[in-house]
């Protein structure tokens, strides 16, 4: 075998440009280097040459195992030399971008590569070099050439096979931390490696499509084989039913002639009875002629009689309808007249508390009138005071004007310097005492605003007080007064809602009664319906007796309770069974059918007693106490013992529920347990209620039936004026609304007067907050004003004092200019101008309080005046509402007067009317019981006629019957020559059939005539007895039960046979498919054989080759196990063995792979240590290798769990086994693994050229 040269990258992962790791002629090659270098790097490029997918080299894209030199300047390396940008979660080797992002944000520089390669140089056993090259082109796409020369990926593959590389087993690479997962990888993983290894995984397809058409093609054989088998045993089958089918056929012949013989018995004694009844008939009519001619007398008294009762009974129907309508327009209107009395009281309370509060708001209004004038006086008087102080002011000031000289004034100057020194501290500290007393004079007239304000509001507050006083009284005189009106109309309310309840109560005791009188009467009707249809019953099963002797009747006519107790419990125990007929046979029961059917009766149910099924009475049921069994409360006949039990069933009586409970549910018995008041648990455990006493329903007469028939037409009359009651009346209504517009008022004026409580209590709290403010002020005010008085002596002082000098030194000039002192002529300049200005400031002040106070007077008088005008026109309104209502009552009170009088009028006619009505009542009475009594006698000879016509009917109706049977089943008859033929007969015949609900009508002799001659009609139809033996003829029930037991007999043989008539036909054609089948059949089996010997070939190559594998690895693992794990102290080493599921497919099931280290016992593979795993993975891996070994074998880091010991026995082993044909390339480290191999490969990194680097090194040169 060849081995590898070298390895050649250009621009992979992290090796920029071309570089070659030389292997030369060493078969041991170790690839080292320090973490981050990019040792890995050459793996991936050994396994990408290879033609390795790029998933499988920790890339997403083959663009990313082309070299990146801008992201490897800016990334991190990592341990295997790949780089991995540091702010993001790449993939570990650096080559992946991790994200969409990433890889956008990380593409290739400019000057970056776009594509790249690797080749691997390989020496073949004739010497010759091949070289493998695989390209990453530009486009991403991958490019294989062998030696220089494009092929597809299929051709470079083929290739490598031939130097059996195996791409898909990939047996000969050992990625990083793939080790572990080989060993305990499951079995069927270990089977496909095997058969990926062995080549037998080609066959699995195509041996899984000729086991599916093998298994196919057996089925289908299996089923044509069953086919065949079924048919022949059908052929068998229906060669005996034909045997039986003709035996059937002459039985059937010989039970088809005793039929008729019956036939013929019977038409022959219905023909008999027809004539006799006849002749009975004609002779009762003529009887019956003279007893009618005899009551038309007295039926036209009676018809005269009801006609003069019915003229007046509607006569005086026609006034109380009429007297009812007029009482129901005076209700009406008095119902009417009820609210407008309310409207009219109400309006005129409105009215009235409308008046008052005009007349308090009118009275309020005028004070603030009188108020607002007084205001606007005095405001008048300030402003004539006001212009008479200005007018006096101007006057003043012309005549006290005066002019000094230049010279005088010149002298007055000098002086007043003179004056200024000698008083120059006095009049400082007088000027500061002025300053100051101005100043408090600011302040005492600012305290004395605020006093007199504060006294305005307070004199305000105490009017407002006031009012709010006045109108809260007012208020709760309201509500006062509308709480007496709600407690009147609560009271009226009550009264007429208990009037409503009392007649409302009244009602429903009269429904009451006339729901009892209903039901009394519905009961009497049901009754009389009930006896009806027992009679019919009754009838119905005695006509049965006299046609078929085998009727015995109904269960419930044939038993008796034993105790009186038991009646009910037993009526409920038989259930539906009570009404069954018991019947001999089930021919007697199925002709019973036929004939309600024909005659169109009610349906009943029958209990043949010799095939009906009885099951037997358990035993155990015996014991229980307070029960016993139904059939053991109940006496019968013994022949009909049989129909007894089944009709009985398992039921049970039980004395009370408790004892049904106990044996139903906790003794958990299934029975039908019946208490003595026919209560009932079903076996379902459905539980109902009992069953009433029917034989108690009392029997009511006609009398009785008039008489409650009258009692209800008298509660009907009282019940008329009471259906209504329930309803509330338009006077209640208008009570209750009335009710609901005073109590919302109420609630309104509660509000409104808790509102006033609010205001006025908010009032007084200002009002006494205003108070407290005046006492606070008050006191500051006088001290402040006894203060400035203070002052203003001091001042007077200091001015005395200042004036003496100032008179001293002013004296001459004084006296020249004739003023009394110096002040006198400033004065006249100064202070009669600031006097001034202080008398305009008061008048100002004064002015505007007056202007406040009638401004606040007129809104208020303004406010009164706009609801003094509304409340005068809700007055005018009210008195415009209380003349409408009265003139409207007055106008119904006028009609209900005109009403009454109308209804009084028409009572008076309608007693006299019945008066009338109770003589023609006598009338009509007396001559119904003269003609009850004559018509007895036409009673007695109509119910004889009657009973012959039904007897002819019945008989006309069975012969109808057997004639339509006949014609139905195609039963052959004698007929005489001139008879018409069977066919003629009408199917639908319904002229006999009596409707049992219908009316009972006269009929006069021509219907009479008429139905006996429907009944005697024939059809044209005569049958010809002359056949009919003699014997037969004479009347004996003997005759009829020996005829149908000899049909019954042959009936129940022909049962017995029960043969196939189609028999013949079907075996002709079952025949025919037999030959059929068995073609089918042969043709499947020769397809079966053909698909399963080109199974079982193909299974046998597959076995061939995937059991030479096994085989070879089976005995290689254990040598290679020994001398992995062989050492000086385990010189045996450990054991290792392959283990498969299925000896015959081996491929189908799993393979499993054990290992057991020296001295140790057998463990699974998971519970090994990580270096024990390691070295039977590796073992396995040699051992598979060694099938068809490829010419190298690569390993990446596969030491890296195992400690030192374990890699001097992989180093031993290595050594031991490498030279042509085992090429071992290894990337570690260990240097107890690397230092023993035949040459180095060093790889490093050069920052510089930011690229991975390689050196070789031959070591054999250094050893001795």
């Amino acid at each position: 075998m060849g081995k590898l040269i070298r390895l050649e990258l250009n621009n992979f992962k992290s090796y920029k440009g071309h570089h070659v790791l030389l292997f030369g002629d060493s078969y041991f090659t170790s690839i080292i280097g320090p973490n981050g270098s990019g040792k890995s790097n050459s793996m991936d490029a050994i396994s990408f040459v290879l033609g390795i997918k790029s998933s499988q080299l920790r890339s997403t894209h083959l663009r990313d195992l082309v070299y990146r030199g801008r992201v490897l300047k800016t990334s991190k390396i990592n341990d295997d030399g790949s780089a991995a940008a540091p702010a993001t979660n790449g993939h570990a080797n650096g080559d992946e971008a991790g994200s969409d992002e990433e890889s956008q944000s990380q593409r290739p520089a400019r000057n970056d590569p776009k594509s790249a390669w690797v080749m691997a140089v390989y020496e073949d056993d004739a010497g010759d070099e091949q070289k493998w090259k695989r390209t990453i082109t530009n486009q991403g796409a991958s490019e294989y050439r062998i030696n220089e020369r494009l092929v597809t990926a299929q051709q470079y593959n083929e290739a490598l096979e031939a130097e059996n590389i195996l791409i898909k087993a990939r047996n000969f690479l050992v990625f990083q931390g793939d080790v572990e997962q080989i060993a305990s990888q499951s079995p069927k993983d270990l089977t496909r490696l095997i058969e990926m290894v062995s080549g037998s995984l080609e066959y699995k397809a195509e041996y899984e499509r000729l086991q599916d058409e093998a298994e196919q093609a057996a089925e289908n054989q299996n089923y044509n084989l069953h086919r065949r088998r079924g048919i022949n045993s059908e052929i068998k089958q229906y060669q005996e039913q034909k045997k039986e089918a003709e035996a059937f056929q002459n039985k059937q012949d010989e039970r088809d002639d005793a039929i008729v013989q019956h036939i013929l018995w019977k038409l022959y004694h219905f023909q008999r009875i027809m004539e006799e009844s006849s002749a009975s008939i004609e002779e009762h009519q003529n009887e019956l002629k003279e007893f009618r001619r005899g009551v038309e007398k007295f039926e036209k008294e009676l018809d005269e009689a009801r006609q003069a009762s019915s003229k007046v009974s509607r006569e005086v129907s026609r006034i109380e309808r009429g007297i009812k309508s007029k009482e129901k327009e005076v209700e009406e209107k008095e119902n009417m007249l009820v609210p407008i009395n309310e409207k009219v009281e109400r309006t005129a309370n409105d009215q009235e508390k409308q008046r008052k509060r005009l007349k308090a708001v009118c009275k309020e209004r005028d004070e603030y009138e009188a108020k607002a004038k007084d205001a606007q006086k005095q405001l008048t008087t300030v402003q004539k005071a006001q212009k008479l102080f200005q007018a006096q002011w101007e006057e003043t000031m012309k005549k006290q004007g005066k002019q000094l000289s230049e010279v005088d004034l010149k002298e007055y100057n000098t002086l007043r310097s003179q004056v200024i020194a000698k008083t120059s501290s006095n009049q400082s500290k007088l000027d500061n005492l002025v300053r100051q007393m101005k100043t408090d004079e600011v302040t005492v007239n600012s305290l004395k605003g605020k006093v007199d304000g504060i006294q305005a509001t307070v004199e305000k507050l105490q009017a407002q007080v006031k009012t709010i006083e006045e109108r809260k009284e007012n208020v709760k005189n309201t509500v006062q007064e509308t709480t007496q009106e709600i407690e009147r109309k609560k009271k009226e309310f009550n009264a007429i809602q208990a009037e409503r309840i009392s007649k409302n109560q009244r009602r429903i005791e009269l429904e009451e009664k006339l729901q009892e009188i209903l039901k009394t009467l519905a009961e009497a009707r049901d009754g009389d319906r009930q006896s009806r249809k027992e009679t019919q019953t009754k009838e119905t099963i005695v006509k049965l007796k006299r046609i078929f002797p085998g009727v015995k009747g109904r269960v419930g006519d044939l038993c008796k309770p034993k105790l009186t107790k038991y009646e009910d419990a037993v009526i409920t125990a038989l259930g539906r069974d009570f009404d069954s007929v018991i019947v001999d046979t089930e021919k007697t029961g199925t002709e019973c059918v036929q004939y309600l059917k024909d005659q169109r009766f009610s349906p009943m149910t029958f209990i043949p007693l010799d095939n009906i099924k009885v099951t037997a009475v358990d035993s155990s049921f015996k014991g229980f106490p307070k029960a016993r069994l139904t059939i053991d409360t109940i006496d019968f006949d013994s022949g009909v013992e049989r129909a007894m039990t089944y009709a009985c069933g398992s039921s049970i009586i039980c004395d009370d529920m408790a004892t049904a409970k106990q044996i139903r549910y906790k003794k958990g018995i299934e029975v039908k347990a019946v208490t003595l008041d026919g209560s009932v648990i079903h076996k379902t455990g459905l539980m109902t209620g009992g069953r009433g006493p029917e034989k108690n329903k009392r029997k009511f007469g006609g009398q009785d039936l008039e008489l409650l028939e009258i009692q209800r037409q008298k509660i009907d009359e009282q019940l008329r004026p009471l259906l209504r009651v329930d309803r509330r009346s338009s006077e209640e209504e208008l009570l209750q609304s009335t009710l609901t517009g005073l109590e919302q008022r109420l609630h309104y004026v509660k509000s409104e007067l808790a509102a006033f409580d609010k205001n006025l209590a908010s009032s007084k709290k200002e009002l006494a907050s205003e108070k407290r403010q005046l006492a606070d002020m008050q006191p500051k005010y006088e001290e402040k004003e006894s203060g400035l008085e203070r002052i203003r002596e001091t001042v007077k002082e200091f001015q005395e004092a200042v004036a003496k000098v100032e008179d001293g030194i002013f004296s001459g000039f004084c006296k020249r200019l004739g003023y009394a002192d110096i002040r006198s002529y400033e004065a006249q300049q100064g202070s009669l101008e600031q006097e001034a200005a202080e008398k305009k400031n008061a008048f100002a002040l004064q002015l505007g309080r007056l202007e406040r106070e009638m401004r606040w007077q007129q809104e208020q008088y303004k406010g009164l005046n706009t609801r003094s005008k509304l409340l005068e026109g809700q007055i005018q309104n009210f008195e415009q509402d209380k003349e409408a209502y009265i003139a409207e009552k007055t106008e119904l009170e006028d009609g209900i007067d005109v009403d009454r009088a109308e209804v009084t009028q028409m009572e008076d006619q309608l007693h006299k009317q019945k008066e009338r009505l109770a003589a023609r009542n006598e009338k009509v009475n007396q001559a119904r019981g003269e003609l009850q009594k004559r018509s007895k006698e036409i009673d007695n000879r109509t119910k004889a006629i009657t009973a012959l016509e039904t007897e002819m009917q019945r008989n006309s109706a069975g012969r109808y019957a057997l004639l339509r049977r006949c014609k139905l089943e195609q039963i052959t008859i004698p007929l005489t020559p001139k008879s018409r033929k069977l066919d003629t007969l009408p199917v639908d015949e319904n002229i006999l059939q009596t409707d049992p609900d219908a009316m009972d009508v006269d009929e006069d002799e021509e219907d009479e005539e008429e139905a006996i001659r429907e009944s005697m009609k024939d059809y044209g139809i005569h049958v010809d007895f002359e056949t009919l033996d003699k014997d037969l003829k004479t009347p004996d029930d003997d005759v009829e039960e020996q005829l149908l037991l000899k049909v019954a007999d042959l009936n129940t043989e022909l049962e017995k046979l029960n043969p196939n008539m189609r028999a013949v036909d079907r075996l002709d054609g079952v025949e025919a498919r037999l030959k059929s089948t068995e073609k089918d059949f042969e043709d499947a089996r020769r397809l079966a054989k053909q698909s399963r010997d080109a199974f079982n070939e193909v299974k046998e190559k597959r076995f061939e080759l995937f059991n030479k594998a096994f085989t070879h690895i089976s005995e290689q693992i254990s040598h290679v196990y020994k001398d992995l794990t062989r050492s000086a102290a385990f010189p045996l080493g450990g054991q290792a063995y392959l283990d498969t599921e299925d000896g015959d497919a081996p491929y189908l099931s799993g393979i499993k792979y054990h290992a057991m280290p020296p001295l140790k016992r057998f463990r699974d593979m998971e519970h090994l240590s990580g270096g024990e795993k390691t070295m039977a993975a590796l073992a396995l891996l040699f051992a598979v290798h060694s099938y068809q070994p490829s010419p190298f074998f690569v390993l990446d880091e596969v030491d890296a769990a195992l400690d030192n010991a374990n890699v001097e026995k992989i180093k031993n082993y290595i050594r031991e086994h490498a030279g042509p044909g085992m090429q071992f390339i290894v990337i570690s480290l260990k240097t107890g693994l690397f230092q023993g191999s035949e040459s180095l490969v060093g790889v490093f990194r050069d920052q510089e050229a930011n690229s991975s680097k390689t050196l070789t090194l031959d070591l054999r040169k250094y050893r001795p």
